[in-house]
């Protein structure tokens, strides 16, 4: 900038010259922006995959958090890139990339080593189920089919997973870990995962077997419903029963559903095992009915698959229609999870079925996320009280205060009150001065077959619900 002075010598004005720097700014943005990422997918690369994994290695160090690295291999690219090109497959690739992000937390990365290999890098990777579920989920994200190029392609992916800090402590340790254990999974089947650690695979191996003997137990008539009654304290008769769901596995005997129901749930199962147990529990019930058993409601769990899913007001119809069982002789039982997750679209089919006749009730209330707002928002019939309150009733205050607090909140909005988990008479004593309805637990039965279920049902006696005893003053 030079300085402009009159013919006085007076500063006059300047003369300048610039030169705009935006496009030069811009081009040094993309070389870096280029030197840390794909150019075709725009997600990390190995350069920036390394310092990310280091950041996630150095965290998990000091948290103690289980850290999890998934190497992801595209099983068909190449075929798509010899019979439409390497734009189609390029194209690919690009969806890919985008389906993975949305299955995907915020915390975790993703990012592309080259060709058909996405590193998934979850640095809270939970438990090995949980680790497994992400899998799954990855996989099932890629199966799904895509357009490209006016072609419906389909391609499935093999994992190979490594873990921190059994399989390696660096990043190159953890890559070179899940490379080899993608290796296996190749060799052993294509459209699988396989963990590097041997127990972990046993494991990995165990709940796949399980999912597929789970989609036979389906097909072969395999599961079974045993019923647990539930007793009016006022009368000390049934006044329902609870359906569960058993599984007469050929080898293994009786499978309680603590061990198949989780890997229902992420094998994509569960919708079919619950339209199951609500045709059967209904069918059941009609036909206990129908061989003037006394009428009483039965209880149905429901997943909240189910409910998201939108379908389950036309499940319940079908399973009513086909077994002509009365609505009101069904209840649905939903999870306070359940009710908080798509609150509208939950709020809609729970009016539904009580317009129906169908009763609701709220399951194991007081282990989730109870907010007073959603239960002004829903009109249920009733709320049960979970069995961990109960269990603690002599060694815990507080759980005695929260099973009052509860019986005298239901009662205030107009529903009844059943305890779970009643096995001592003590615990049944209290349960009935604090006010609740209803019970049910080992102290009256287990859960019991049809044979079983039907005695009970048939009994003229009440069934053994001791008076109060006399308490010693102190």
């Amino acid at each position: 900038v030079n300085l402009i002075r009159d013919q006085n010598n007076q500063h006059s004005g300047f003369i300048g010259v610039f030169k705009d720097l935006s496009d030069i700014r811009e081009a040094t943005k993309q070389v870096n922006f280029l030197t840390s990422h794909d150019p075709l997918t725009r997600l990390p690369n190995r350069i920036l995959l390394a310092d990310r994994l280091q950041q996630a290695i150095d965290i998990a160090q000091h948290t103690g958090q289980r850290l999890a690295v998934l190497l992801l291999n595209l099983d068909r690219l190449q075929k798509v890139n010899d019979s439409m090109g390497h734009s189609a497959g390029d194209d690919l690739l690009k969806e890919m990339a985008a389906r993975l992000l949305t299955k995907l937390n915020p915390s975790d990365t993703l990012a592309r080593l080259g060709s058909d290999e996405f590193v998934i890098v979850l640095p809270e990777a939970g438990d090995t189920e949980a680790i497994m579920r992400s899998a799954q989920r990855l996989m099932r994200g890629v199966a799904r089919p895509c357009t490209i190029h006016g072609q419906e392609l389909s391609v499935t992916a093999s994992i190979g997973i490594s873990l921190y800090p059994l399989d390696g402590t660096t990043p190159n340790d953890l890559l070179k870990a899940a490379d080899t254990a993608l290796l296996h999974a190749k060799e052993k089947e294509r459209n699988t995962f396989c963990f590097f650690t041997a127990g972990m695979n046993n494991h990995a191996r165990e709940w796949l077997k399980t999912a597929h003997q789970l989609r036979a137990a389906l097909a072969n008539d395999e599961l079974c419903l045993h019923y647990q009654p539930q007793i009016c304290l006022r009368t000390g008769l049934v006044c329902g029963m609870e359906a569960l769901v058993r599984w007469q596995h050929p080898q293994r005997g009786l499978v309680l559903p603590g061990e198949f129901i989780p890997v229902a749930e992420e094998a994509g199962l569960i919708g079919a095992i619950g339209e199951w147990v609500l045709h059967t529990a209904c069918h059941q019930n009609k036909a206990w009915q129908e061989a003037g058993l006394p009428a009483v409601p039965v209880a149905v769990n429901v997943s909240a698959r189910q409910v998201t899913s939108g379908e389950l007001e036309a499940t319940i119809r079908s399973a009513l229609s086909a077994s002509g069982l009365e609505p009101t002789y069904l209840e649905i039982e939903l999870t306070e999870s359940t009710m908080l997750h798509d609150t509208e679209s939950t709020l809609f089919q729970i009016s539904a079925l009580r317009e129906l006749g169908v009763q609701v009730s709220l399951d194991d209330f007081g282990t989730g996320f109870s907010s007073l707002g959603y239960l002004s928002r829903f009109t249920l019939d009733k709320l049960k009280i979970d069995q961990s309150f109960v269990r603690q009733l002599n060694t815990d205050r507080k759980s005695a205060a929260i099973i009052q607090a509860t019986v005298a909140l239901a009662h205030g909005l107009g529903m009844r009150i059943l305890a779970e988990g009643v096995e001592t008479v003590d615990q049944l004593d209290y349960l009935r001065s604090a006010g609740c309805d209803e019970v049910q637990g080992f102290y009256f039965s287990r859960a019991v077959p049809i044979a079983n279920m039907a005695r009970m049902l048939a009994q003229p006696q009440r069934l053994p619900v001791p008076v109060p005893r006399m308490r010693k003053k102190s």
